[in-house]
């Protein structure tokens, strides 16, 4: 049995501020572990303690986020440069989306059209 093929391209993943955005859920993490800090023996007579605990893991691990999606920020701006260099040296349009227009106009806008035989 096979799948569905697909009609049209996959869009381009979504690119937003992930750094920005994993600093300030870190932030947060850490911000939660300080402020029930001071409530560890309410929180540990009632059997609670396990959320403090867990503010300080999402703290542990949002450092570990930040680790990786500066590398990987690092790494799609040093893609993109090497990109853009190959592409002036060989005076042609660099990336995914120059490829996909390029592909457009290899097959125009009617190449699947009803008028096709």
């Amino acid at each position: 049995m096979t799948g569905p093929t697909p009609q049209h391209a996959a869009p381009e993943p979504l690119e937003g501020p992930v750094v920005g955005t994993v600093t300030g859920g870190t932030i947060i993490w850490f911000a939660l572990f300080l402020l029930q800090l001071p409530f560890y023996g309410w929180y540990s007579d009632h059997g609670h303690a396990w959320w403090i605990w867990t503010c300080l893991a999402g703290a542990g691990l949002g450092l570990i986020g930040i680790w990786y999606v500066r590398g990987r920020d690092a790494a799609l701006k040093r893609a993109a440069s090497a990109a853009e260099a190959e592409a002036t040296s060989a005076g042609t349009e660099a990336g995914p989306r120059a490829a996909a227009r390029k592909e457009e106009e290899d097959d125009g806008p009617d190449a699947s059209g009803p008028g096709r035989a």
